[in-house]
């Protein structure tokens, strides 16, 4: 009776490593989890449409957008915004730069412009503009509005015409912060 055994052996499991098991699969967790917030506020990428934006952004050029950046603070003057105009949602988004702040008095002079009477100062080279639009004789922005330019001046569609008009805080998806493609020009946004 040698091959015959009708008692069972009892398995042991072994703690250290069921322990380290749950200890790997929870840094994997962890490591999905953060992953997927870097890339739901960080990692938005959008493609540029039209020439508004160049020397900077050309039509087709690929850019990371910051989701999280105007919930903690406002757009600042210069900054790079990526909104949908009026909240229309079958518009596709738009990349323009802040130029005016909620209650600003936005007027275009002689090409140039005025914030409250002062001229601004730009850091990005920008030509002097053909069509002032609806600034001519001075748009004075809400609570919660924006004045918006392409770099692009004589070739954008922004806030100086009816179309896009001021944009509103609520309409804007978050800030262009680095350009992806193409790779020749990979690198941060001004």
């Amino acid at each position: 009776m040698s091959g015959l055994s009708f008692r069972r052996r009892k398995k042991r499991i072994n703690m250290a490593a069921l322990q380290g098991a749950f200890i790997w699969i929870g840094e994997v967790m962890l490591a999905f989890g953060l992953a997927c917030i870097l890339v739901y506020f960080f990692g938005l990428s959008l493609s540029n449409v039209g020439q508004s934006m160049e020397p900077g952004i050309y039509s087709g050029d690929k850019v990371l957008v910051n989701r999280l950046a105007y919930r903690v603070k406002a757009p600042g003057y210069g900054d790079l915004i990526v909104f949908k105009p009026h909240g229309n949602e079958n518009a596709h988004y738009h990349i323009k730069r802040v130029v005016g702040l909620p209650g600003d008095t936005i007027t275009i002079e002689s090409g140039r412009v005025f914030i409250d009477g002062e001229l601004l100062e730009e850091k990005v080279l920008t030509e002097k503009m053909d069509n002032a639009g609806v600034a001519e004789g001075g748009v004075t922005l809400g609570a919660d509005e924006f004045f918006v330019l392409g770099d692009n001046r004589n070739n954008s569609e922004d806030s100086r015409s009816a179309d896009i008009g001021n944009v509103r805080r609520e309409d804007i998806l978050g800030e262009a912060w680095f350009l992806i493609s193409p790779r020749e020009r990979f690198g941060w946004l001004q």
